[in-house]
């Protein structure tokens, strides 16, 4: 297996990012990791926490070298303004925005082999004057890509969305035929090319309560979903199983047959998903140009700064996925 270059960017600057970075030097890595952030944001933080680390600064024409416990190299994006662990801060938004395009031109350009990303701030983003929903729909945009699938996998579970962060009022508007059917198409093609499944089982939820009972209870199953999986099935037969109430779908006599749950809104299958994996789950973009995964978990301001509340599963699982997403890449 050769060595992987990734890059991690350290997210919110007054959240655990920076924190989850620091303690990645505490640990001996067999890939080269590469932190995102402003060197003095990490080396006062460092302070805080009572870290010793060396911190290295990033040079394109580095050999990618297993990386040894008591440093860090750092690709440094300087801060717009000051940061006090815990305290939002909305002009370090552009800070925030920076270190994400560094880290997608440089899987664009083959620099870095994936993206981790911690966790920002939605609202600091936007109450500064960006428009931002989140990771996903920015890594999109920035990388030209016209369709993503948000996924979040943990052991013996993965879901994914049919849309992803809007509000709950805009599902039905949004989810069209077209986006149901396109978003099957490359999550199918994902599961076959990225975690070698031959021919992927998708269990698709219904977007209203019980699947909307025949019509009773909303009409998007029986004149949107049944049609668009029907049509699926027989021009690409691609193996579908629904749609099926979300309050059922997660019983054991179907995750034990389910390769990935599809469910239609953000709200509807990430709890489950994080009741039984959180801090061990990561978050997937599937259809990228390049790897990402992320975190599974937010900001977590009340614990930045503070040693003792760290945990790094989640960010070392993110890592540990990235890497195996890379290697069993398959062309089809």
């Amino acid at each position: 297996m050769s060595i992987k270059r990734i890059i991690i960017t350290s997210g919110e600057p007054a959240g655990i990012g920076p924190d989850l970075a620091l303690f990645l030097s505490t640990e001996n890595w067999s890939h080269q990791l590469i932190i995102c952030a402003d060197k003095t944001l990490l080396s006062k933080r460092a302070q805080l926490l009572g870290i010793d680390v060396n911190l290295i600064n990033y040079e394109s024409n580095m050999k990618p070298i297993m990386q040894k416990a008591g440093s860090l190299i750092v690709d440094h994006i300087p801060l717009n303004d000051i940061v006090i662990a815990g305290k939002i801060n909305p002009n370090n938004s552009c800070y925030v925005l920076n270190i994400l395009e560094k880290a997608i031109l440089g899987c664009m350009n083959n620099e870095f082999d994936a993206i981790v990303t911690c966790p920002v701030h939605k609202g600091a983003i936007n109450r500064s004057g960006f428009s931002f929903s989140g990771h996903t729909e920015f890594l999109a945009e920035k990388s030209n890509t016209s369709l993503v699938v948000m996924m979040l996998s943990t052991k013996g579970l993965k879901v994914a969305l049919a849309t992803t962060h809007i509000p709950l009022s805009q599902v039905s508007k949004t989810l069209t035929k077209d986006k149901l059917e396109k978003t099957i198409r490359l999550l199918n093609r994902e599961l076959i090319k990225k975690f070698r499944i031959k021919s992927p089982s998708i269990y698709v939820c219904g977007l209203n309560p019980h699947a909307g009972e025949n019509g009773f209870l909303g009409r998007e199953e029986v004149e949107m979903i049944i049609p668009t999986l029907e049509k699926i099935r027989q021009k690409y037969a691609i193996n579908l199983i629904g749609p099926l109430p979300a309050d059922t779908i997660f019983n054991d006599k179907y995750l034990k047959k389910a390769d990935v749950i599809l469910g239609m809104y953000h709200d509807q299958v990430l709890p489950v998903l994080k009741y039984k994996g959180f801090s061990r789950s990561v978050n997937i973009t599937l259809g990228l140009p390049f790897i990402r995964t992320s975190v599974d978990h937010g900001t977590a301001l009340e614990f930045a700064g503070k040693r003792k509340a760290i945990n790094i599963k989640s960010l070392r699982t993110a890592i540990k996925y990235a890497v195996n997403l890379g290697e069993n890449h398959l062309k089809i």
